[in-house]
Protein backbone atom coordinates (compact mmCIF):
# COMPACT_ATOMS: atom_id res chain seq x y z
CA UNK A 1 0.00 0.00 0.00
CA UNK A 2 2.67 2.14 1.39
CA UNK A 3 4.55 1.92 -2.43
CA UNK A 4 1.35 2.48 -4.67
CA UNK A 5 0.83 6.03 -2.44
CA UNK A 6 4.53 6.44 -2.86
CA UNK A 7 4.16 5.62 -6.46
CA UNK A 8 0.96 8.26 -6.65
CA UNK A 9 2.75 11.29 -4.76
CA UNK A 10 5.78 10.82 -7.46
CA UNK A 11 3.47 10.93 -10.55
CA UNK A 12 1.25 13.93 -9.29
CA UNK A 13 4.17 15.80 -8.40
CA UNK A 14 5.85 14.84 -11.71
CA UNK A 15 2.86 16.34 -13.79
CA UNK A 16 2.44 19.28 -11.49
CA UNK A 17 6.28 19.84 -12.67
CA UNK A 18 5.26 19.11 -16.59
CA UNK A 19 2.64 21.70 -15.90
CA UNK A 20 5.22 24.35 -14.37
CA UNK A 21 7.31 23.72 -17.83
CA UNK A 22 6.68 26.71 -20.25
CA UNK A 23 7.50 27.02 -24.24
CA UNK A 24 10.04 28.99 -24.52
CA UNK A 25 9.60 31.30 -27.65
CA UNK A 26 10.58 34.66 -29.29
CA UNK A 27 7.98 37.08 -28.73
CA UNK A 28 5.59 37.65 -30.92
CA UNK A 29 6.92 35.23 -33.56
CA UNK A 30 3.71 33.18 -33.88
CA UNK A 31 0.52 33.62 -33.42
CA UNK A 32 -1.53 32.87 -31.74
CA UNK A 33 0.95 33.26 -29.09
CA UNK A 34 0.65 30.66 -25.77
CA UNK A 35 -1.36 31.56 -22.90
CA UNK A 36 1.61 31.94 -20.98
CA UNK A 37 5.34 31.63 -21.81
CA UNK A 38 8.98 32.41 -21.50
CA UNK A 39 10.15 35.00 -23.46
CA UNK A 40 13.32 33.59 -25.01
CA UNK A 41 15.85 36.53 -25.74
CA UNK A 42 14.99 37.32 -22.09
CA UNK A 43 14.08 34.60 -19.69
CA UNK A 44 11.14 36.68 -18.45
CA UNK A 45 7.58 34.69 -18.24
CA UNK A 46 4.45 36.85 -20.13
CA UNK A 47 1.13 35.94 -19.26
CA UNK A 48 -1.09 36.88 -21.70
CA UNK A 49 -4.05 38.39 -19.60
CA UNK A 50 -7.07 39.01 -22.20
CA UNK A 51 -6.59 35.30 -23.22
CA UNK A 52 -10.29 34.80 -23.12
CA UNK A 53 -11.17 37.82 -25.08
CA UNK A 54 -12.46 38.04 -28.49
CA UNK A 55 -11.59 41.46 -30.22
CA UNK A 56 -9.07 43.98 -29.07
CA UNK A 57 -8.46 44.64 -25.23
CA UNK A 58 -6.75 47.98 -24.33
CA UNK A 59 -5.01 48.99 -21.10
CA UNK A 60 -5.54 52.22 -19.80
CA UNK A 61 -2.57 55.07 -20.77
CA UNK A 62 0.59 54.78 -18.78
CA UNK A 63 -0.38 57.79 -16.26
CA UNK A 64 -4.41 56.42 -15.23
CA UNK A 65 -4.51 54.30 -12.64
CA UNK A 66 -6.30 51.11 -13.32
CA UNK A 67 -6.13 49.28 -10.41
CA UNK A 68 -8.94 48.14 -7.39
CA UNK A 69 -7.05 45.99 -5.28
CA UNK A 70 -5.95 42.81 -7.36
CA UNK A 71 -8.87 44.25 -9.58
CA UNK A 72 -7.54 45.80 -12.91
CA UNK A 73 -10.35 47.64 -15.60
CA UNK A 74 -9.35 47.69 -19.18
CA UNK A 75 -11.55 48.35 -21.93
CA UNK A 76 -12.33 45.82 -24.91
CA UNK A 77 -14.06 46.19 -27.93
CA UNK A 78 -14.70 42.67 -29.25
CA UNK A 79 -17.67 43.19 -32.17
CA UNK A 80 -15.78 45.98 -34.35
CA UNK A 81 -15.88 46.26 -38.01
CA UNK A 82 -12.62 45.12 -39.99
CA UNK A 83 -12.83 48.73 -40.89
CA UNK A 84 -12.69 49.77 -37.27
CA UNK A 85 -9.84 47.66 -36.23
CA UNK A 86 -7.53 48.60 -39.20
CA UNK A 87 -8.08 51.92 -37.83
CA UNK A 88 -7.26 51.40 -34.22
CA UNK A 89 -4.01 50.01 -35.42
CA UNK A 90 -3.11 53.30 -37.23
CA UNK A 91 -3.46 55.30 -34.12
CA UNK A 92 -0.38 56.46 -32.08
CA UNK A 93 -3.68 55.65 -29.06
CA UNK A 94 -6.97 54.00 -29.10
CA UNK A 95 -9.92 55.73 -30.98
CA UNK A 96 -12.46 56.44 -27.87
CA UNK A 97 -15.14 56.57 -30.16
CA UNK A 98 -14.98 52.91 -31.01
CA UNK A 99 -18.19 51.10 -31.27
CA UNK A 100 -19.18 48.41 -28.80
CA UNK A 101 -15.92 49.02 -26.57
CA UNK A 102 -17.07 48.23 -23.19
CA UNK A 103 -15.46 48.55 -19.62
CA UNK A 104 -13.94 44.94 -18.10
CA UNK A 105 -12.10 44.05 -15.13
CA UNK A 106 -9.77 41.37 -14.39
CA UNK A 107 -8.51 39.90 -11.02
CA UNK A 108 -4.74 39.84 -11.50
CA UNK A 109 -5.06 36.50 -8.57
CA UNK A 110 -7.68 34.67 -10.35
CA UNK A 111 -7.44 35.89 -13.89
CA UNK A 112 -11.52 35.66 -14.11
CA UNK A 113 -12.76 38.37 -15.98
CA UNK A 114 -16.29 40.25 -15.67
CA UNK A 115 -17.86 42.51 -18.00
CA UNK A 116 -18.86 46.02 -16.24
CA UNK A 117 -20.83 47.91 -18.80
CA UNK A 118 -22.83 46.75 -21.94
CA UNK A 119 -23.75 50.42 -23.48
CA UNK A 120 -24.78 50.79 -26.97
CA UNK A 121 -22.97 54.36 -27.05
CA UNK A 122 -19.82 54.91 -27.68
CA UNK A 123 -17.96 55.68 -24.18
CA UNK A 124 -14.67 57.05 -22.92
CA UNK A 125 -12.99 57.63 -19.89
CA UNK A 126 -9.73 55.80 -17.84
CA UNK A 127 -10.87 56.99 -14.04
CA UNK A 128 -10.58 54.81 -11.41
CA UNK A 129 -10.94 56.04 -8.02
CA UNK A 130 -8.95 53.10 -5.84
CA UNK A 131 -10.30 54.98 -2.62
CA UNK A 132 -14.37 54.83 -3.15
CA UNK A 133 -13.37 51.65 -5.44
CA UNK A 134 -15.30 53.56 -8.52
CA UNK A 135 -15.06 53.63 -12.16
CA UNK A 136 -16.21 57.09 -14.11
CA UNK A 137 -16.67 57.03 -17.33
CA UNK A 138 -18.42 59.29 -20.40
CA UNK A 139 -21.09 58.75 -22.66
CA UNK A 140 -21.26 62.01 -25.29
CA UNK A 141 -22.23 64.90 -23.07
CA UNK A 142 -22.89 63.01 -19.60
CA UNK A 143 -20.88 61.63 -17.03
CA UNK A 144 -21.29 58.24 -14.97
CA UNK A 145 -19.92 56.11 -12.26
CA UNK A 146 -20.12 52.42 -11.44
CA UNK A 147 -19.06 50.08 -8.68
CA UNK A 148 -18.10 46.74 -9.97
CA UNK A 149 -19.66 45.60 -7.29
CA UNK A 150 -23.06 46.14 -8.21
CA UNK A 151 -22.38 47.11 -11.67
CA UNK A 152 -25.17 49.61 -11.62
CA UNK A 153 -24.19 53.38 -13.67
CA UNK A 154 -25.08 56.44 -11.76
CA UNK A 155 -25.19 59.82 -13.79
CA UNK A 156 -22.81 62.22 -11.81
CA UNK A 157 -22.87 65.16 -14.55
CA UNK A 158 -24.11 66.51 -17.79
CA UNK A 159 -22.66 68.89 -19.74
CA UNK A 160 -24.57 72.20 -20.60
CA UNK A 161 -24.63 73.60 -24.02
CA UNK A 162 -22.54 76.00 -23.61
CA UNK A 163 -19.58 74.20 -21.84
CA UNK A 164 -19.25 70.60 -23.52
CA UNK A 165 -15.89 69.09 -22.51
CA UNK A 166 -14.32 65.89 -21.19
CA UNK A 167 -13.27 64.29 -17.97
CA UNK A 168 -9.88 62.61 -17.10
CA UNK A 169 -9.19 62.57 -13.82
CA UNK A 170 -10.22 61.90 -10.44
CA UNK A 171 -8.31 63.47 -7.23
CA UNK A 172 -6.57 61.35 -4.39
CA UNK A 173 -9.90 61.21 -2.30
CA UNK A 174 -12.56 60.47 -4.73
CA UNK A 175 -14.67 63.76 -4.27
CA UNK A 176 -13.69 65.48 -7.27
CA UNK A 177 -13.19 64.85 -11.53
CA UNK A 178 -11.55 67.37 -13.57
CA UNK A 179 -10.60 67.68 -17.37
CA UNK A 180 -9.85 70.80 -19.43
CA UNK A 181 -12.56 72.27 -22.35
CA UNK A 182 -11.68 72.16 -25.91
CA UNK A 183 -13.30 75.30 -27.80
CA UNK A 184 -15.63 74.03 -31.20
CA UNK A 185 -12.68 75.55 -33.09
CA UNK A 186 -10.23 73.54 -31.45
CA UNK A 187 -12.74 70.53 -31.97
CA UNK A 188 -13.40 71.61 -35.60
CA UNK A 189 -9.11 70.97 -36.48
CA UNK A 190 -9.54 67.92 -34.84
CA UNK A 191 -12.81 66.41 -37.16
CA UNK A 192 -10.96 67.87 -40.03
CA UNK A 193 -7.32 66.13 -39.18
CA UNK A 194 -7.66 63.33 -37.50
CA UNK A 195 -4.12 61.69 -37.91
CA UNK A 196 -2.10 63.26 -34.72
CA UNK A 197 0.63 63.89 -37.52
CA UNK A 198 -2.14 67.00 -39.34
CA UNK A 199 -3.51 67.95 -36.20
CA UNK A 200 -0.66 68.10 -33.46
CA UNK A 201 0.91 70.93 -34.94
CA UNK A 202 -1.93 73.42 -35.96
CA UNK A 203 -3.78 72.82 -32.51
CA UNK A 204 -0.16 74.06 -31.22
CA UNK A 205 -0.22 77.26 -33.25
CA UNK A 206 -4.06 78.24 -32.98
CA UNK A 207 -3.39 79.06 -29.56
CA UNK A 208 -7.12 78.47 -29.11
CA UNK A 209 -8.50 79.14 -25.14
CA UNK A 210 -8.39 76.02 -23.05
CA UNK A 211 -10.26 75.71 -19.25
CA UNK A 212 -9.09 73.39 -17.01
CA UNK A 213 -12.55 72.53 -14.57
CA UNK A 214 -13.60 70.55 -11.66
CA UNK A 215 -16.68 68.62 -11.02
CA UNK A 216 -17.97 68.02 -7.40
CA UNK A 217 -18.74 64.20 -7.51
CA UNK A 218 -21.51 64.57 -4.91
CA UNK A 219 -23.40 67.54 -5.90
CA UNK A 220 -22.73 67.87 -9.14
CA UNK A 221 -20.85 71.29 -9.11
CA UNK A 222 -18.78 72.68 -12.08
CA UNK A 223 -15.82 74.90 -10.70
CA UNK A 224 -13.72 76.35 -13.87
CA UNK A 225 -10.18 76.56 -12.43
CA UNK A 226 -8.39 77.96 -15.18
CA UNK A 227 -8.37 79.22 -19.07
CA UNK A 228 -5.02 79.99 -20.62
CA UNK A 229 -4.32 80.47 -24.64
CA UNK A 230 -2.43 77.22 -24.99
CA UNK A 231 -3.11 73.42 -25.39
CA UNK A 232 -4.14 72.41 -21.55
CA UNK A 233 -4.03 68.54 -21.84
CA UNK A 234 -2.71 65.32 -19.87
CA UNK A 235 -4.57 66.55 -16.82
CA UNK A 236 -4.26 63.99 -13.86
CA UNK A 237 -4.89 64.86 -9.77
CA UNK A 238 -1.98 64.14 -7.46
CA UNK A 239 -1.77 60.47 -6.54
CA UNK A 240 -2.49 61.92 -2.33
CA UNK A 241 -3.13 65.46 -2.72
CA UNK A 242 -6.81 66.02 -3.54
CA UNK A 243 -6.05 69.83 -4.28
CA UNK A 244 -3.25 69.39 -6.73
CA UNK A 245 -3.87 68.80 -10.14
CA UNK A 246 -1.48 68.65 -12.99
CA UNK A 247 -1.48 69.80 -16.68
CA UNK A 248 0.69 70.41 -19.63
CA UNK A 249 1.23 72.77 -22.73
CA UNK A 250 0.86 70.13 -25.43
CA UNK A 251 2.87 70.67 -28.63
CA UNK A 252 6.22 70.50 -29.95
CA UNK A 253 8.44 69.43 -27.24
CA UNK A 254 10.71 71.79 -27.90
CA UNK A 255 8.41 74.81 -28.27
CA UNK A 256 6.91 74.78 -25.02
CA UNK A 257 7.51 74.68 -21.32
CA UNK A 258 5.63 71.57 -20.73
CA UNK A 259 4.74 70.47 -17.45
CA UNK A 260 2.44 73.08 -14.40
CA UNK A 261 0.54 72.30 -11.50
CA UNK A 262 -2.52 74.51 -10.53
CA UNK A 263 -3.91 74.13 -6.58
CA UNK A 264 -8.01 73.49 -7.19
CA UNK A 265 -8.77 75.16 -3.95
CA UNK A 266 -6.14 78.90 -4.02
CA UNK A 267 -5.90 78.32 -8.23
CA UNK A 268 -1.69 79.32 -7.62
CA UNK A 269 -0.33 77.97 -11.08
CA UNK A 270 3.37 76.40 -10.55
CA UNK A 271 5.86 75.31 -13.55
CA UNK A 272 7.47 72.10 -13.38
CA UNK A 273 11.23 72.14 -14.33
CA UNK A 274 12.89 74.93 -16.22
CA UNK A 275 14.72 75.16 -19.88
CA UNK A 276 18.51 75.12 -19.29
CA UNK A 277 20.01 74.43 -22.98
CA UNK A 278 18.16 75.06 -26.20
CA UNK A 279 16.04 72.44 -27.65
CA UNK A 280 15.57 70.62 -24.26
CA UNK A 281 12.54 68.42 -23.75
CA UNK A 282 10.81 67.35 -20.91
CA UNK A 283 7.26 65.35 -20.52
CA UNK A 284 5.12 62.02 -20.74
CA UNK A 285 4.71 63.37 -16.51
CA UNK A 286 3.18 61.77 -13.94
CA UNK A 287 2.97 61.66 -10.57
CA UNK A 288 4.87 58.92 -8.33
CA UNK A 289 2.51 56.85 -6.01
CA UNK A 290 3.64 58.69 -2.99
CA UNK A 291 3.00 61.76 -4.32
CA UNK A 292 6.10 63.63 -3.09
CA UNK A 293 7.82 63.43 -7.09
CA UNK A 294 6.89 64.30 -10.11
CA UNK A 295 8.58 61.94 -12.89
CA UNK A 296 9.15 63.05 -16.47
CA UNK A 297 10.80 62.26 -20.13
CA UNK A 298 13.95 64.63 -20.33
CA UNK A 299 16.11 65.36 -22.96
CA UNK A 300 18.89 67.72 -22.83
CA UNK A 301 18.88 68.39 -26.05
CA UNK A 302 15.73 66.42 -27.96
CA UNK A 303 16.98 63.47 -29.05
CA UNK A 304 20.51 63.39 -28.03
CA UNK A 305 21.18 62.72 -23.98
CA UNK A 306 18.07 61.12 -22.07
CA UNK A 307 17.05 61.19 -18.72
CA UNK A 308 14.49 60.08 -16.61
CA UNK A 309 13.93 63.36 -14.47
CA UNK A 310 12.26 64.08 -10.73
CA UNK A 311 10.68 67.23 -9.30
CA UNK A 312 10.32 67.20 -5.66
CA UNK A 313 6.58 68.85 -5.37
CA UNK A 314 7.18 70.93 -2.14
CA UNK A 315 11.02 72.06 -2.61
CA UNK A 316 11.22 71.90 -5.88
CA UNK A 317 14.64 70.27 -5.96
CA UNK A 318 15.37 67.62 -8.98
CA UNK A 319 16.94 64.64 -9.49
CA UNK A 320 17.50 62.73 -12.97
CA UNK A 321 18.80 59.37 -14.23
CA UNK A 322 20.33 58.73 -17.52
CA UNK A 323 19.77 56.15 -19.71
CA UNK A 324 21.05 54.79 -22.99
CA UNK A 325 19.43 56.04 -26.69
CA UNK A 326 18.35 52.09 -26.72
CA UNK A 327 16.65 52.59 -23.58
CA UNK A 328 14.29 55.48 -24.55
CA UNK A 329 10.98 54.61 -23.80
CA UNK A 330 7.87 56.09 -25.28
CA UNK A 331 6.42 56.04 -21.86
CA UNK A 332 8.06 55.39 -18.22
CA UNK A 333 6.37 54.57 -14.93
CA UNK A 334 7.31 53.82 -11.17
CA UNK A 335 7.05 50.90 -8.86
CA UNK A 336 4.91 51.60 -6.02
CA UNK A 337 7.86 52.70 -3.36
CA UNK A 338 9.47 54.61 -6.26
CA UNK A 339 12.23 52.63 -6.44
CA UNK A 340 11.83 50.90 -9.48
CA UNK A 341 10.43 51.97 -12.83
CA UNK A 342 9.67 50.22 -16.25
CA UNK A 343 10.11 51.67 -20.11
CA UNK A 344 8.02 50.89 -23.32
CA UNK A 345 11.07 51.32 -25.59
CA UNK A 346 10.61 52.68 -29.05
CA UNK A 347 10.76 51.83 -32.44
CA UNK A 348 13.35 53.20 -35.00
CA UNK A 349 10.61 56.33 -36.34
CA UNK A 350 10.67 57.67 -31.98
CA UNK A 351 12.13 60.97 -31.51
CA UNK A 352 15.42 58.86 -29.86
CA UNK A 353 15.44 57.40 -33.12
CA UNK A 354 17.00 53.95 -31.56
CA UNK A 355 18.40 50.98 -33.46
CA UNK A 356 17.31 48.24 -30.60
CA UNK A 357 15.00 49.97 -28.26
CA UNK A 358 11.99 47.56 -28.92
CA UNK A 359 12.04 45.90 -25.54
CA UNK A 360 9.99 46.41 -22.56
CA UNK A 361 12.32 47.56 -19.89
CA UNK A 362 12.90 47.59 -16.20
CA UNK A 363 15.31 50.44 -14.77
CA UNK A 364 17.00 50.33 -10.97
CA UNK A 365 18.37 53.90 -9.84
CA UNK A 366 22.18 53.08 -9.69
CA UNK A 367 24.05 56.57 -9.13
CA UNK A 368 22.99 58.86 -11.77
CA UNK A 369 21.91 56.36 -13.89
CA UNK A 370 19.53 53.58 -14.60
CA UNK A 371 20.41 49.99 -14.97
CA UNK A 372 18.70 48.00 -17.42
CA UNK A 373 17.40 44.85 -18.07
CA UNK A 374 15.11 44.12 -20.99
CA UNK A 375 11.75 42.06 -20.33
CA UNK A 376 10.16 41.58 -23.07
CA UNK A 377 11.30 41.72 -26.91
CA UNK A 378 8.78 43.73 -28.74
CA UNK A 379 10.17 43.91 -32.51
CA UNK A 380 6.96 42.35 -33.42
CA UNK A 381 4.65 45.15 -32.15
CA UNK A 382 3.94 48.02 -34.36
CA UNK A 383 4.40 51.22 -31.82
CA UNK A 384 1.78 53.15 -33.36
CA UNK A 385 0.06 51.61 -30.38
CA UNK A 386 1.98 52.77 -27.14
CA UNK A 387 2.27 49.76 -25.17
CA UNK A 388 1.47 51.93 -21.77
CA UNK A 389 3.68 50.00 -19.18
CA UNK A 390 2.04 49.35 -15.59
CA UNK A 391 3.37 47.79 -12.37
CA UNK A 392 0.97 45.25 -11.19
CA UNK A 393 -0.21 46.26 -7.24
CA UNK A 394 2.53 44.34 -5.77
CA UNK A 395 4.93 45.48 -7.89
CA UNK A 396 5.80 41.57 -9.26
CA UNK A 397 4.80 42.14 -13.02
CA UNK A 398 4.97 45.25 -15.93
CA UNK A 399 1.42 45.42 -17.15
CA UNK A 400 1.62 46.19 -21.11
CA UNK A 401 -0.63 46.15 -24.01
CA UNK A 402 0.54 44.87 -27.33
CA UNK A 403 -0.42 43.82 -30.98
CA UNK A 404 2.31 41.79 -31.80
CA UNK A 405 -0.25 38.97 -32.59
CA UNK A 406 -2.56 40.67 -34.58
CA UNK A 407 -5.35 42.13 -32.36
CA UNK A 408 -4.24 43.93 -29.32
CA UNK A 409 -4.35 42.04 -25.61
CA UNK A 410 -3.31 43.04 -22.05
CA UNK A 411 -0.01 40.94 -21.41
CA UNK A 412 2.04 40.55 -17.68
CA UNK A 413 5.79 40.15 -17.93
CA UNK A 414 6.97 38.80 -14.60
CA UNK A 415 9.87 40.99 -12.56
CA UNK A 416 11.88 38.42 -11.11
CA UNK A 417 13.30 35.44 -14.06
CA UNK A 418 11.46 32.17 -13.88
CA UNK A 419 14.47 30.55 -12.31
CA UNK A 420 15.53 33.29 -9.68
Amino acid sequence: MKTYLYLFLIFILSGACQQKKLPVIETGSIAPMPDEWIDKDTGHKVVKLTAKMEGNSLSFYFHNNPFIGDEMVFYNSSKQNPDEVTDMKKEETYNTNVKNKQLYSINLTTKKINQLTNSSSPMNGEIVSEKTETIFYQIKDSVFSLQPSTKEPRLVYVFPEDFKASITTVNADGTLLAGSRATEAEKEILKNNPQKRDFFNLIYEAKLPKTLFTIEIETGHLNKLFTDSAWLNHVQFSSVNPDLLMFCHEGPWHKVDRVWTIDVNTKQVTQVHHRTIEREIWGHEWFGKSGKTIWFDLQQPRGETFFVGGYEVTSGKEIKYSLLRNEWSVHYNSNSTETLFAGDGGDPGSVAKAPDGQWIYLFTPDGDKFKSEKLVNMKHHQYRLEPNVHFSPDDKCIIFRANFEGESNVYAVEVSKIDD
